[in-house]
């Protein structure tokens, strides 16, 4: 069984910055992407950056250039750090981490987590 953690989340002033932290735990042979999707109310979740096993990145165009995605291998940790924060920002932030499991290492899971809340005001 694998866990996967969000934490971070607050209520931010626009213009202002916070950091999410995900780290996923459990029986986890191997992580290979991970990554940050949002869902704001009334709207489809959307991906908003993703970080490759390899280490590269990826950023919906939205968010490029105020967003920085970045990994801890070492604690199976995913990072977002959010500046210049903006009122259409707000919404619940997930984290996803693909893995395979000590049990079926053959195969690559998409596990989500809980989600944690992001508020900015204008």
């Amino acid at each position: 069984q694998v866990q996967v953690v969000e934490s971070g989340g607050g209520l931010v002033q626009s213009g202002g910055s916070l950091r999410l932290s995900c780290a996923a735990s459990g029986s986890i042979f191997s992580i290979y992407n991970m990554g940050w999707h949002r869902q704001a109310p009334g709207k489809q979740r959307e991906l908003v950056a993703t970080i490759f096993s390899g280490g590269s990145t990826n950023y919906a165009d939205s968010v490029k250039g105020r967003f920085t995605i970045s990994r801890d291998n070492a604690k199976n940790t995913v990072y977002l750090q959010m500046n210049s924060l903006k009122p259409e920002d707000t919404a619940v932030y997930y984290c996803n981490a693909d893995v395979a499991t000590i049990k079926t290492s053959a195969f690559v899971y998409r596990y989500w987590g809980q989600g944690t809340q992001v508020t900015v005001s204008s």
